[in-house]
């Protein structure tokens, strides 16, 4: 089992494209931090707490040690402290994939040798793992935009047009 850590962005998409239940069905120990969670609302947290209680989740409290450590890593200016505590995490969980829409985190990880991913390829993993249909995977990329309008940048519109033309033959 692949083990991955996730951020806000990434979390707040699959619960808004209702693909957080199979998300957790996917082959990956997931985890998180306790600083990613507070950015959620009640009602995310709560679909998250559920899958925590069963163990697909595990979401770290990051200790004063840690925080010290973060200190020894030069971070990008426009990393949040969130984004900041993913990257610490997958690196000291032994380099797990960090999995997040956010360029800048995707960009940095990469410079820590950390692999990473977004939210195309989870939704991959979840058509290839027969956990979501074709059909059900084009409903929701159609519906992605009008989740995030990060989906409508020209970048994301051609991820989203590849999918359409694979999945609708």
């Amino acid at each position: 089992m692949r083990v991955a850590v996730t951020d806000a962005c990434i979390l707040i998409d699959l619960i808004e494209l209702d693909m957080i239940t199979s998300f957790f069905q996917l082959d990956l120990e997931l985890h998180t931090t306790v600083a990613v969670f507070n950015e959620l609302y009640p009602e995310q947290k709560q679909i998250l707490q559920a899958n925590q209680s069963v163990g697909k989740l595990h979401v770290h409290n990051l200790k004063d040690d840690d925080f010290q450590e973060m200190k020894q890593i030069t971070f990008p200016r426009g990393l949040s402290q969130e984004d900041r505590s993913v990257l610490f995490l997958a690196r000291k969980l032994g380099g797990a994939i960090v999995i997040s829409s956010d360029k800048l985190v995707r960009d940095f990880a990469g410079k820590l040798n950390l692999p990473y991913h977004g939210i195309f390829w989870i939704l991959d993993q979840l058509v290839d793992g027969m956990l979501v249909s074709k059909s059900n995977a084009i409903g929701i990329l159609t519906r992605m935009p009008q989740v995030n309008s990060m989906f409508k940048v020209t970048m994301m519109k051609k991820e989203i047009e590849k999918r359409l033309s694979l999945w609708e033959k």
